[in-house]
């Protein structure tokens, strides 16, 4: 005879076992495109290195006075010239500066104009660029021609007449001054590629059926676009944008050394690679570690950029 106790046994353990299989075959939170990303960067000792160098560049800009014990205005001319050693890591240049004092606190200057255009250039890109993808047509045509006439002028002539227009001859503006100026003047001349990107982006993201959904249930365009639509074309912007930002420091590095960008009184390692092209065969130092730090913060830009760009590929998931 079988054992009651057994039977009831067996039919507990059977509802258990049911109940198990039930929650390990029930419906999962989908993962985001962003957690995904995320997880695939962590995991990139690219991404890593870059992202490392990065946050160290961005603490000297916020905090130089923690990597040197001098100021950047310290000068001392009985060493004018030295080449780097214990005392001056970077050595003195013409004047009897601290070249490893300046270039940390140049840092600041630099990351500024890089992060400020940064924010102008895909702030107003973007705006155009999802006007243009969202009512496409007539009001298309109008911003994309607009667009094109700023993206059909060479950067640096035209940075050259947009910051010799405003700086006639014996002015001499302030710090901020010159910064805004050379912000303004970089955004000016790249927005375009922005609005570009944003605009191909909201014109396949309006087609989606959530869009259409909310335009069927009489959702306003504001609402459609800033709720909808912007969220979900973000991601081709964010890699932009963090390309072009370590290729705004190197542009501001450009301007500087032309002449026409960041000038004294501002410290930037763009003011410092201008003031060492008339000694860089007899003072080579003057130029490579000012240099060597533009090089790097750009390339890091540019490895952070590539893997974010390949994270947030859907192809990739």
């Amino acid at each position: 005879m079988t054992d009651p106790n057994l039977v009831g046994g067996g039919g507990a353990d059977a509802a258990q076992l049911s109940r198990v299989d039930d929650s390990a075959t029930g419906p999962h939170k989908p993962r985001s495109l962003w957690n995904d990303a995320w997880r695939q960067l962590r995991r990139k000792p690219a991404f890593v290195i870059s992202a490392v160098i990065i946050l160290v560049i961005v603490l000297i800009a916020i905090a130089p006075g923690l990597f040197s014990s001098r100021e950047a205005g310290f000068s001392d001319l009985t060493h004018a010239n030295e080449g780097p050693s214990a005392d001056a890591w970077f050595g003195y240049d013409n004047q009897g500066y601290d070249v490893y004092a300046r270039t940390i606190y140049g840092a600041r200057a630099s990351l500024l104009v890089g992060v400020f255009s940064t924010l102008l250039t895909v702030l107003f890109g973007s705006l155009v660029g999802i006007l243009a993808g969202y009512y496409g047509r007539f009001v298309d045509s109008i911003l994309s021609r607009f667009g094109d006439i700023f993206a059909g002028l060479p950067f640096v002539l035209g940075a050259i007449v947009i910051l010799t227009t405003f700086n006639a001859p014996g002015s001499n503006p302030g710090a901020v001054t010159i910064i805004v100026q050379v912000v303004c003047s970089i955004a000016v001349l790249s927005w375009p590629v922005a609005m570009r990107i944003m605009r191909s982006a909201t014109l396949v993201a309006k087609q989606l059926d959530y869009v259409k959904a909310a335009r069927g249930l009489g959702a306003s365009t504001p609402r459609i676009i800033f709720r909808h639509l912007l969220p979900n074309t973000l991601a081709p912007v964010l890699v932009y944008a963090t390309i072009a930002l370590g290729a705004f420091i190197g542009a501001e590095a450009t301007l500087a050394y032309l002449g026409i960008g960041v000038r004294p009184p501002v410290i930037s390692w763009g003011v410092m690679i201008s003031d060492s092209r008339d000694y860089f065969r007899v003072d080579p130092h003057m130029l490579l570690f000012p240099g060597a730090f533009v090089t790097l913060t750009v390339l890091a830009f540019v490895m952070l950029g590539d893997g974010i760009r390949d994270a947030l590929d859907p192809k990739s998931r």
